[in-house]
């Protein structure tokens, strides 16, 4: 069995059709379908059911995809074992948010390279939908991000609460801000958001990356909304001010990982993530104390 057909079937899992498998993949629908059926004469059996809604995995869909995640693990830890520099003894590959890069995801990297300093790290920065598809099809060991999808196989687990504050380069901006740049922090904050300014225009500019609302900000003046985590130091230094009498609102922070395997490389990164989360969410409640802000 070859094993881009293993790929092939993670990609159209992930994707739930063929369509958002073929664009992932970077090939045609055509060449996808060819795959799929060629790995299912292969196995004798049919994979996924064909509908108008998409490709919904069969029961046989459903046992054969751990066999196919060790498939793709067992060929990317091989080319992972044999490229390791001399004096490592394994690798491990995270990719997260940008967000979550600033800050607490270098801290972690810290905390390994000291910790184990024979394990190779490959460092990434991604959206949710792809560092889940690298996930399912192994190529990501863990993924820490903010809104993850349920699929079968990984672990889900909160590290801690993000707050997220609206901050302004200006003390006297006013509020509603005609310079309100709106970052997209998913749906949960979006549904917050407009729940709490149902009367307020849309905005001018938005944004899918939080750096590039923070440059916007500190270059050119405004506001927007962003993790108390990333804002403490400029609030100090007198670079951002909060603006007073706004809500703030949660946005959890999640790991994602394979529950089935049990590497002592990945068990300690996972510990690792566990204990830095253990202090950010310290140094959050201590956060919240000083400034008085209530989520």
């Amino acid at each position: 069995m070859e094993i881009e057909f293993a790929r092939t079937f993670l990609a159209v899992a992930a994707a739930g059709n063929f369509v958002g498998a073929a664009q992932r993949l970077y090939i045609t629908q055509s060449t996808v379908s060819a795959r799929i059926q060629t790995l299912e004469k292969q196995l004798g059996t049919t994979l996924f059911r064909r509908g108008r809604s998409g490709a919904e995995l069969t029961p046989a869909g459903r046992r054969f995809l751990r066999h196919a995640k060790t498939l793709v693990q067992t060929m990317e830890q091989a080319k992972h074992d044999v490229g390791l520099p001399a004096g490592f003894r394994g690798s491990l590959t995270l990719s997260g948010r940008i967000a979550l890069w600033d800050g607490f995801l270098p801290q972690w990297v810290g905390r390994m390279r000291e910790t184990y300093p024979d394990i190779s790290l490959r460092l990434e920065i991604g959206f949710e939908e792809g560092i889940m598809q690298g996930l399912v099809q192994g190529t990501v060991d863990v993924g820490v991000m903010y809104t993850p999808e349920s699929r079968p196989g990984l672990g889900v687990e909160r590290l801690f609460e993000e707050v997220l504050v609206l901050v302004a380069s200006d003390p006297s901006r006013a509020w509603p801000d005609p310079g309100y740049i709106h970052m997209d922090w998913g749906s949960e904050f979006h549904s917050q958001f407009t729940t709490s300014f149902p009367e307020m225009a849309p905005p001018a500019i938005t944004a899918n990356i939080g750096w590039l609302v923070m440059q916007q900000i500190l270059h050119c003046g405004g506001s927007g909304y962003f993790p108390m985590r990333i804002t403490r130091d400029l609030i100090e230094q007198g670079q951002l001010w909060l603006v007073p009498h706004c809500p703030s609102f949660s946005l959890p922070a999640y790991m994602v990982f394979p529950v089935d395997r049990q590497e002592e490389v990945l068990l300690n990164a996972l510990n690792s993530l566990r204990a830095l989360s253990l202090e950010e969410r310290t140094a959050s409640k201590k956060s919240l104390r000083t400034t008085s802000i209530k989520v």
